[in-house]
């Protein structure tokens, strides 16, 4: 019998922890507009991130290329955070399953 439920919780855990993809044609129907002080600063953060792509890197030092990772990554957790949103982990939820088996 505790073969049958370790085995049916495997399943539903790598059934929920599966990345589903979007089909390339299908837009997301909860899309929020963003306001204008926001493109503003979406179009900042956007011309930054193209200027820092075409600058050539070839002849900066080891520290100036790690300060222009850590600045892109900045610049992405704002962008996401301008779309909004609640993102969760794959372990997040599993341990939220986890807690949800145990209360019921």
């Amino acid at each position: 019998m505790k073969k049958l439920i370790y085995s049916l919780t495997l399943i539903f855990m790598l059934g929920i922890s599966a990345n589903p993809t979007m089909a390339a044609g299908t837009k997301d129907k909860n899309k929020t507009e963003l306001t204008a002080e926001q493109q503003v600063q979406f179009k900042k953060i956007t011309d930054r991130v193209e200027e820092i792509r075409n600058m050539d890197k070839s002849n900066l030092s080891r520290t100036e290329k790690k300060e222009l990772r850590k600045e892109l990554k900045e610049m992405k957790n704002q962008a996401r955070a301008m779309n909004g949103g609640v993102y969760l982990s794959v372990g997040a939820i599993i341990i939220i399953i986890l807690l949800l088996i145990l209360i019921l």
